[in-house]
Parts: structure tokens; C-alpha cells; sequence
């Protein structure tokens, strides 16, 4: 193992997961947000990590502002 720095932007890169794959996922956070009240088996969704990480591996951007995340998750979980 070398001894280099990880990061959070180590290795970013677009399209990790294809547009497909991520619009899937995407919208299964958004009906079990729905279905369940906010939350899904695994998060309560204004908690969760899972939006954002698709985010990164597919647009291949990272989300760190808490704001920024708040809103993004709003945007997603509210259309």
C-alpha cells in the first residue's frame, strides 16, 4: 500500500455509475421517501448519505457545504 493522502476528491471522476443506474437509484430514494415518511429502511433521508455519494459517482462532484446538500436532497426528495 502507498502511503499517499485520500481525500475526498481522490480519484474523482465522472460516470462512474451511468445516468441510468444513477436516475434508478435516484428515484427509489424518492418513492421510499415518500412511501415511508422521509426515511427508508437503511436512513432518515435528511440524514442520509446515500444522494449525495450518488452524486459524486456519477456527476463526479462532490457535495461538502451543508447547505448545499440540504437543498440538493430538497430538490430530489420534493419533485
Amino acid at each position: 500500500m502507498q502511503d499517499t493522502e485520500v481525500t475526498c476528491e481522490t480519484g474523482l471522476e465522472k460516470n462512474v455509475i451511468s445516468e441510468e443506474v444513477y436516475e434508478r437509484e435516484m428515484q427509489l430514494c424518492k418513492n421510499l421517501s415518500f412511501e415511508n415518511w422521509w426515511k427508508c429502511g437503511w436512513w432518515v433521508c435528511k440524514d442520509c448519505w446515500v444522494l449525495p455519494l450518488l452524486y459524486k459517482l456519477h456527476k463526479g462532484k462532490l457535495l461538502e457545504d451543508p447547505e448545499c446538500i440540504k437543498k440538493f436532497k430538497n430538490e430530489i426528495l420534493s419533485n
